[in-house]
């Protein structure tokens, strides 16, 4: 049964701002679904946003800043009082955000796997040598030719219903994509393999849903105050906890999509579990790692990890890359 909470319904119609991709207003549905049902007298509207990224797609992510051109617009929108509230995919969110808003709410989490859609329906093992593989990550392609050095990995850009198609038009022999996005779908009939973390390990963030509002200022606040109390509700401890972890070593290291950066965290009892790795692109380094800690103290425990990796090559690795330039 779902259940009821009694707050403040000072906001009675809320404004989701969101990218306008399939997947991106499935997902600000969901959010506006379990809104609804958990305060009856709250109606809520999206207002489709697009975004710098999702103008560039002939040039990869990495070239032109990263996966924050997803939320630049959205976060612009939030801060002008145009949207109370905003929709993301975690992944796509930047470890520091802008002054006045806050991450609020991560409702539970999507399975964060990758997985392999084959033209031929062959697993990543019996692809042929050689075989043409699209992905937009360089973390994917950095683990990709890590377990396959004679992989031949191809750009892919574009929502994913494109990429899919792009499996076909492009001639390629398959195609990675978060399991999150294809199950939300509900294209689960074309996934030939999901891939263990072993051989890939997921983005940071992947697989959950951030809800980000603007920081309520003050007693006289009582809009942002509200929206901030319908949203909290929303909050699934376990996956805000381990996504806390997650982002905490990809602050340390510093990286963003422009680095092959991954970590996967999870929570039993009262103790947390992180496995992070960083990668050359070319694959031919990958330094990896994982810790123990407790749940109350995700950041250490990211924090731990990441300087771990830096220490035993993940440092030079980084200086390859950009220059070495780590964010403490």
């Amino acid at each position: 049964m779902t259940s009821r909470h009694v707050v403040n319904l000072e906001p009675r119609t809320l404004v989701i701002g969101t990218r306008g991709s399939q997947l991106a207003v499935w997902q600000a549905e969901h959010v506006a679904a379990r809104l609804g049902e958990t305060f009856p007298g709250v109606s809520v509207r999206l207002e489709r946003i697009r975004t710098t990224g999702d103008r560039i797609l002939d040039v990869p992510l990495a070239q032109v800043g990263g996966k924050a051109l997803f939320v630049k617009e959205i976060e612009e929108a939030l801060l002008a009082g145009r949207v109370d509230l905003a929709v993301h995919s975690m992944k796509d969110v930047p470890t520091d955000l802008p002054a006045g808003l806050a991450i609020a709410a991560i409702p539970p989490r999507e399975d964060p796997a990758d997985v392999l859609i084959s033209r031929t329906g062959r697993r990543l093992a019996d692809l042929p040598r050689g075989a043409r593989v699209g992905t937009s990550s360089l973390r994917r392609q950095a683990q990709l030719l890590h377990h396959r050095p004679d992989l031949i990995i191809v750009g892919l850009r574009g929502n994913l219903d494109t990429r899919i198609r792009k499996l076909e038009s492009e001639g390629l022999d398959a195609i990675v994509l978060a399991a999150a996005g294809v199950k939300r779908l509900g294209l689960e009939r074309l996934v030939t393999e999901v891939l263990p973390p072993e051989i890939v390990l997921p983005a940071i963030g992947q697989g959950a849903l951030g809800i980000e509002i603007r920081v309520p200022l003050g007693r006289n606040d009582a809009h942002d105050a509200s929206v901030a109390e319908l949203v909290k509700a929303l909050d699934h401890a376990d996956t805000h906890t381990a996504v806390r972890a997650e982002r905490a070593m990809l602050r340390c290291l510093g990286g963003g999509c422009q680095v092959p950066i991954a970590a996967l965290a999870s929570t039993e009892g009262t103790g947390l579990f992180l496995r992070g790795l960083i990668a050359s692109t070319d694959g031919s380094t990958l330094v990896g790692g994982e810790r123990h800690g407790v749940r109350e103290q995700p950041e250490a425990v990211g924090h731990a990890l990441a300087e771990d990796l830096l220490d035993r090559g993940g440092q030079a690795i980084l200086r390859d890359i950009d220059g070495g330039n780590v964010r403490g």
